[in-house]
Order: C-alpha cells, then structure tokens, then sequence
C-alpha cells in the first residue's frame, strides 16, 4: 500500500532516502528555505539518528560519549517527516520507494521529487578469514565495540601465562591507510598505552599495533610529505606500518601478509575503503562502473528527471578538475558530503520554484586529521601544521560542521572532563553480548529447578 499520495494533495513531496550527513544537512536547508505550502519533506533511514563519522575515533577512544555524535532525526527535523525503515528499492517509473520496518512490514512511499543520498558501507575484499574476523569502523556501534573488544584483550593478557596467548591478545592489526583507519589507528593505540597504567602485569612495550597500506603512502588526501611525517610519527610511537603490502588470509586470527610477515591476533579493524550502498543496484536508477549513481555538475541523476544524489554514493564530476581529467568526480570526503548536501537543498528549491539549478563547483581547501591526543595534521590552503596546532584545528573544523548547537556543547564538554580528568578506560562486556547475564540466569534457575525434582 502506498504511503500518502502523490504531491501529497496539493503540495509536491521530496523524498530524501538516506538519514545520514548529506540527507540530514538537506533536509534542513529544505526546511529553512521552503515555506510550508511549497512541499512536503519526507527523510527515510534505517537509523532514528544521523551518525557524524569524523569523531568514532574520538567515541572508540573514550573521549567523546557516543550518544554525543549522533542527531536525532525527529527532534533535528520538526517539519519533515522520518520513517524508520530499510529502503529496500527505487522504481522511478512508478515514483515509489519501498521500505521495509523493522518488523518487516513493507511499504511504497510516493514521491514527486527524489533526493538519494544512502551513503556507502564497509568494502569488503576476498580474502580468507575477513569476514569472521574484521570489524569495521562506520557506526557508532561499531567504535563502541571496538573499544570494549580492545580493553577486553588488556583484560584477558593481563592474567594470561601462555606466551603465545598473550602475544596474540596484545597484538591488534589496522588495515587501510585512509583517514578514517590512521585516525582510529592513532586514538585506539593511545588509549591502550595509557590504559596499562591500570594493568602492572602489562608492559606498553608487549603493545603491538601494526598498520597495513595496499598503496606507496598512507591519507592520499593530504600531500606526500605530510603523510611521510605522520609515517614517521606512527612509528615513533612504536606502531609498524606496511606500505605497498596486502593481506593474503587472516583465517582463525591468524595473519599472513603479502612481504611475508605473519603473526596472531584477535583483532583486526577494517577500514580500506568504501563502496556505495548496494540498496542502489536494486534501483531503475543509471550506475557507473563503481556502483554510484551518475549525476550532473548540478547533483541531477543523469537521465532521470526529478532525482537528485550526493555523497559517497553519487558520481558528481569534480568541475575543479574536469581540464586534466574530464572524467574526474568528487570523492567520498566529509567536506564534499558538506557542501554538496547545501546545494543539493538549493537546487532542490530551485526545481521546485521554476529555477534553473546550479553547477557543484567545490575548491580543495585542505584537509585535517587527528592521531591521538595533542597530536594531528592539518594542511589548509597549502599551510601545513603538525602536532598540537594541527590537532586543535582538527577538533576546531570537526565542532564546527557538527549539526545542532546540543551536541556541540556536549561534545566541548568531554573534551573539557577528558583534560581535567583521565579517561575511564574499562570493558563493558555486557555491551558485546547484552543476553549473556539472562541467558546464566535461565540455565541457573533450570540447574535449580532439576535438582529439586
């Protein structure tokens, strides 16, 4: 059954498939430039909430509450309605979506106007053994676990007296050199340093963290001698990094790498690379070679009228370039994602006025990364900052773009208990598996209720 009707009466809908950071920084432009009987917003996720992925580094260190760097959709959005829900399809011949609950009811929503903006989920390579041993790095769940997993270990090879066992437990593996895998590299190997002042029986020598790059350098995003520096930075700090080396297998914790090394580990964190959602190849929507949808310079799907995409899963030729390489597009980045959900609202509002829309045109103004505490780099307008000067610009840029003056302050707020106070370093396991007490429980009182028979 269809959800509403098409133009919602007299109004024209846009749909907006996708809560994240393009979709919700959409949404709100749309409701502060459309007046109420312009059209109705509607914004579908599978999550209530919008994940700001630039600080799990941040959530997976103990810096940062993780309730701090998400937005509730329904409170952000009071002039939009959410629906909580997996897009399970786009048929822009009928103009529906289909989404499905998560009781696994299935409806059609109707649109007139489409804004796709899923974003993109972990790449997964065919390699032995990744899939029942890596954990990615894109939810705030994930950040959450990796962290109790990785004190979890500290926990386990504190009382270990097998030799092997406790290399294996203190030994924790980081694949892909972007900068979502050197900053949760950087703030997870901090953490685990400074917690060993709570374990005597460990020494932070017996730490053993080891970074893998495919590739001749690690941040591409940032010029080469910078991603040199913080080559020499990480390794300083004891961590060994593997450029131009893949992973062979990884089967049962036990890595083999493509120069030979092999060792074991309990724990490896994927983050070598992206891909769009794949909800897109169940769309009538036109797909490059990369899964992405093609659009113009003007964030319209190529070919299809009154659809718009951005983000990590839209194929936006990048205008700044198009003289050395006509083919070139933007790449999934937090500053495209920023800048493309403002003029995807325009245009947007522009259709819907009569307008014509205009072209994304986005200048590289640099980027910033954080690898710990008090250390960073940053490259900005071609000046380049290093160590504390560049980590507070890095938190500096990041407050900035995060939506909501609430979580802004929260967020100030940890980092102010986080300088005053040390950081509360301890596993909660319940949170890997929340059944485990009940289920003792249950086999407890079944124990009890046999041998009183």
């Amino acid at each position: 059954m269809a959800h509403g009707a098409k133009n919602g009466g007299s109004r024209p809908r846009i749909v907006i498939v996708g809560g994240g950071y393009v979709g919700l920084n959409t949404a709100l432009r749309l409701e502060s430039r459309l007046r109420h009987s312009e059209a109705s917003v509607v914004v579908i996720d599978q999550q209530p909430h919008m994940t700001y992925q630039p600080f799990l580094p941040e959530v997976a260190a103990a810096s940062v509450e993780p309730r701090h760097v998400i937005a509730p959709l329904r409170s952000m959005l009071r002039r939009c309605e959410v629906i909580t829900g997996r897009v399970g399809g786009i048929d822009h011949h009928r103009r529906t979506v289909t989404v499905t609950d998560g009781d696994g009811a299935t409806e059609e929503v109707d649109y007139d106007i489409l804004a796709v903006a899923p974003g993109s989920i972990s790449r997964i390579l065919p390699i032995p053994g990744l899939v029942e041993q890596g954990i990615g790095f894109k939810t705030v769940s994930e950040a959450i676990y990796l962290r109790n997993h990785v004190l979890s270990r500290l926990d386990a090879a504190a009382s270990a007296t097998d030799t092997a066992r406790r290399r294996r437990l203190l030994t924790f593996l980081t694949v892909g050199g972007g900068y979502a895998g050197i900053e949760a590299l950087a703030e997870m190997e901090d953490m685990s340093r400074l917690a060993t002042r709570d374990y005597p029986a460990i020494d932070p020598a017996e730490l053993r963290w080891v970074l893998v790059e495919a590739t001749d350098r690690i941040m591409p995003e940032v010029s080469r001698p910078m991603g040199e520096y913080t080559v020499d930075l990480l390794r300083e700090r004891g961590i060994e990094v593997h450029l131009e080396t893949t992973v062979s297998s990884m089967e049962d914790g036990h890595v083999v790498l493509g120069d030979g090394t092999e060792f074991d580990t309990d724990t490896v964190i994927w983050t070598a690379g992206v891909r769009p959602d794949p909800m897109l190849g169940d769309t009538t929507l036109p797909l490059d070679q990369r899964g992405r949808v093609r659009c113009t310079a003007t964030l319209q799907v190529a070919g299809v009228p009154g659809v718009f995409a951005a983000g990590d899963c839209a194929a936006v030729p990048d205008l700044t370039r198009i003289d050395e390489d006509p083919d070139a597009t933007c790449g999934p980045s937090a500053q495209h994602a920023a800048r493309q959900a403002h003029r995807l609202g325009d245009n947007i509002v522009a259709t819907i006025r009569g307008h014509r829309p205009a072209e994304y045109r986005h200048a590289y103004i640099g980027s910033v990364a954080g690898l710990g505490l008090y250390q960073g780099v940053a490259e900005i307008y071609g000046v380049r900052l290093k160590g504390l000067p560049a980590w507070l610009v890095h938190r500096a840029y990041h407050l900035a773009k995060m939506p909501s003056v609430n979580r802004k302050v929260r967020i100030a707020f940890d980092w102010l208990l986080a300088a005053l106070f040390r950081r509360e370093a301890v596993a909660i396991g319940s949170l890997q598996d929340p059944h485990s007490e009940f289920r003792r429980a249950a086999d407890a009182a079944g124990r009890w209720q046999r041998s009183h028979v």
